[in-house]
C-alpha cells in the first residue's frame, strides 16, 4: 500500500505518477466518500513533495548566461524571485 512509503523518499516522476493516479480516482467520482477523502489527502501531501523536489532543484540549477561577450554562471531564479 501507499501509505507504507514516504513520499519524501519518492523519485519525483513515481511520486508525479502516484498523483496522477489519485487525480483520475477522484475525477471518476465512482469512489466512496470515505475513499475519496483519504485519497485526497494523500494527493495533497504528495503534491506538497513535489513542490519541493521542484524548489531544491531551482536552487541547485544555474544558468549559463552572455554578458559582455563573456558566458558567466548565474544562480537559476523563477519568474517570482525575479520579479
Amino acid at each position: 500500500m501507499s501509505d507504507q512509503i514516504p513520499w519524501e523518499s519518492w523519485p519525483f516522476e513515481k511520486a508525479m505518477e502516484r498523483l496522477e493516479e489519485v487525480v483520475r480516482s477522484l475525477e471518476n467520482g465512482d469512489v466512496p466518500l470515505e475513499e475519496a477523502i483519504h485519497l485526497f489527502d494523500e494527493g495533497m501531501k504528495i503534491a506538497y513533495v513535489c513542490n519541493k523536489k521542484l524548489e531544491r532543484a531551482e536552487k541547485q540549477i544555474e544558468m549559463l548566461v552572455q554578458e559582455n561577450g563573456e558566458w558567466i554562471k548565474k544562480p537559476f531564479m523563477s519568474r517570482e524571485e525575479s520579479e
